[in-house]
């Protein structure tokens, strides 16, 4: 299925490759009649107003109504989001969608006033509220909401915020239709035959063995950003004005301040990782110097920092032989979680493989009503493909866990856990892989390669990402305007910085900065590279059976959003608010090199 030369159509595919969405609706038709459930019940939304600060009954009972129809909202919502993205291209999966975010949009509209009116209960008066029986299963929610009282705006200001929320999309919006529709990037000739260039091919031509294939690719691709420079550099300028003015609307010190707000996580998190990757930049010069002379090379373009150091290793895995790779790679993790999650992956949990109108790459989508689902497009000839599964799984996990564990009112752990959870299980899957060709120097020499790159990708690259974002925001907030000059600057200065006198850096290589889909959800970045330096520091105590390490682990898993982040990272044993964390992962980062120096010397 996964090595098919024609991709198939939606209804082709057989049902065991296919995720089961019954957990969530049987059918559309089920479907259907709870979506108008949904927009029956939530004509309810106004009753609610000008009572929340009668009696802790009166605000008990809003949020038991709200909850009971987020929880329908959210079931309603995955579902659709999960059909739409197993076949896009399919017209009732374009309109089932649209109708839910339609609703979706409205109900949040009627409900702008609640927010207002629970922060402006006078302080004595939402304490004894909080004192109160019968809102304890509120609590978390109600603290964690009040945090924003210095921040939240009058009813008819934030109404007018609501409404907004369309609009604010536009520059997102725009940048994806001007990038994922309206270029085109023809075809490239390679010694296999032609190749149509897209955005999904790219990153696979960038480890073409022909340097002449790279090139033309990288070139042809960035043609294409040049020609429409201005615009991007327009887009991304409109996007970190829109970060500012919200950011000032709610009383904020800088955008970056308003983004880590709702996390709890001090703008010093932010500097330290910085900080710690600019100390590891001798490491990372010693590894673009290795790649340059193995690659015989005298300076590499950045069309050569991708392409494999050990060539032709090809390590087959059908997706059967992958879940039987994960069962024995994440032992370490105890019998309960190995079998639920092989049980998953093999009986509906996942869409396997790649399909017309299937969106590309992959993601975990775990909702409280309903099993945690992946997408895939699984190749059974790409190893990283088997990283992928393991990478997802850990988010589908966390996410079976955290359910069990917590009301649905703070059952979802934050973007900056989920990376944990999820890099943990490569960091297992590595290990395992490590011990079970270590005799084999080759296929030993190549994994380090590809755990190097993986954690330059998700710790060092996010790392320059998220100095660019803070840069760009800053310029905005100090006056300074965001030009397409402007813009190419900063980000090539950044590029020198990281990649060191072995790399040459000249346009187009500056445009890379334009060209990143994150950069219109801002301040996110860093959190992978948050995200991977807890996973090593955690997986490094599972390993090495530290006393109590696998049980504050799971701790961490079921807490869910119980507690901010940091709070339950440093309860599991990586304090990110320290800098050792990250000092960690650079340090295994150095580490690998110094194997894989080793590993080459040994061919």
């Amino acid at each position: 299925m996964s090595t098919q030369s024609t991709t198939p159509t939606r209804e082709n595919v057989p049902t065991e490759h296919r995720w089961n969405l019954d957990s969530l609706f049987a059918s559309d038709s089920e479907w259907e009649a709870a979506l108008q459930q949904l927009n029956d019940t939530s004509a309810r939304i106004p009753e609610f107003r000008g009572t929340l600060g009668n009696s802790a009954r009166a605000l008990h009972d809003c949020l038991q109504f709200m909850m009971q129809l987020g929880e329908l909202e959210e079931r309603l919502g995955y579902y659709a989001h999960l059909r739409y993205a197993e076949d896009a291209g399919n017209s009732d999966n374009q309109a089932r969608y649209a109708r839910f975010m339609q609703l979706s949009a409205r109900i949040q509209t009627e409900a702008a006033y609640q927010s207002p009116e629970i922060q402006a209960i006078p302080n004595d008066r939402i304490a004894d509220f909080l004192a109160d029986d019968i809102l304890q299963e509120y609590r978390i929610y109600l603290e964690r909401l009040l945090r924003y009282k210095p921040h939240i705006l009058s009813e008819p200001e934030e109404r007018l915020l609501a409404m907004q929320a369309e609009s604010n999309q536009t520059a997102q919006k725009t940048f994806s239709a001007l990038t994922d529709v309206d270029m085109e990037f023809g075809t490239i000739d390679t010694p296999e035959g032609p190749r149509a260039l897209t955005h999904s091919s790219f990153g696979a031509l960038m480890q073409h063995r022909d340097r002449g294939v790279r090139q033309a690719a990288y070139e042809r691709f960035y043609t294409q950003f040049e020609g429409h420079r201005n615009t991007l550099a327009s887009l991304y300028n409109g996007s970190v004005q829109l970060d500012v003015y919200k950011a000032k609307a709610r009383g904020f010190e800088s955008a970056r301040a308003s983004r880590l707000f709702a996390d709890d996580v001090p703008e010093q998190v932010y500097d330290t990782l910085i900080e710690q990757v600019h100390q590891a930049f001798p490491a990372l010069h010693r590894y673009y110097r290795l790649r340059a002379e193995r690659l015989g090379l005298a300076k590499l373009r950045l069309y050569d920092v991708k392409v494999p150091l050990v060539p032709d290793v090809t390590l087959h895995h059908s997706y059967e032989e992958a879940v039987d790779l994960l069962q024995h790679a994440l032992q370490p993790l105890g019998q309960d979680y190995v079998t639920t999650l092989t049980d998953g992956l093999l009986n509906g949990w996942v869409d396997r493989y790649e399909n017309k109108g299937k969106r590309s790459g992959a993601f975990s989508a775990g909702s409280y009503h309903g099993d945690p689902y992946i997408l895939m497009n699984y190749k059974d000839d790409v190893l990283r493909d088997v990283f992928t599964l393991a990478h997802e799984a850990g988010h589908s996990m966390h996410s079976y866990y955290s359910v069990r564990s917590n009301p649905f009112q703070h059952y979802q752990y934050t973007i900056f856990e989920a990376e944990v959870a999820s890099t943990f299980n490569e960091q297992l899957l590595f290990a395992h892989l490590l011990q079970k060709y270590a005799d084999d120097p080759r296929i030993t020499a190549y994994l380090i390669n590809l755990r190097i790159d993986d954690m330059l990708a998700t710790l060092i690259r996010q790392t320059m990402f998220a100095e660019f974002e803070h840069l760009t925001h800053q310029m905005v907030e100090n006056g300074t305007p965001l030009t397409i000059e402007s813009l190419r600057t900063t980000y090539a200065d950044l590029q020198q910085q990281y990649f060191g006198p072995s790399v040459t850096i000249e346009p187009p290589d500056d445009l890379e900065g334009l060209r990143i889909p994150h950069f219109y959800r801002a301040f996110y970045v860093y959190k992978y590279a948050t995200g991977i330096s807890a996973a090593v520091t955690l997986a490094r105590r599972v390993l090495d059976g530290t006393p109590g390490a696998l049980d504050s682990y799971y701790t961490f898993l079921r807490s869910g959003g119980s507690r901010f982040p940091l709070d339950s990272l440093a309860a599991a044993g990586a304090d990110m608010r320290q800098p050792e964390p990250v000092a960690t992962a650079l340090q295994e980062f150095s580490g690998l090199i110094e194997q894989l120096e080793s590993a080459l010397q040994q061919q």
